[in-house]
């Protein structure tokens, strides 16, 4: 089944582009298909957060059971 494409034009920097070309003929692929994963995983790391929700829980719960020592290291 072929995914419908739509048509676009836009400009990029000469090396760019040939290390894209470069990248699509050494892995037997089209320069759409690695144009396409390169615009996937630059969407996929402006969407996701930085940190795992996981660590970011356990630094709160670290920084919560921890303040008064924060406060009184602040004020020496």
């Amino acid at each position: 089944m072929t995914v419908p494409r739509e048509k676009f034009s836009s400009r990029a920097k000469p090396e760019l582009l040939s290390k894209m070309r470069e990248i699509a003929k050494r892995d037997g692929r089209t320069f759409e298909d690695v144009l396409e994963d390169a615009m996937f995983i630059y969407i996929e790391c402006r969407e996701r957060p930085n940190v795992r929700p996981e660590v970011m829980a356990h630094f709160r719960n670290s920084v919560a059971r921890h303040r008064r020592l924060m406060e009184l290291l602040a004020k020496s």
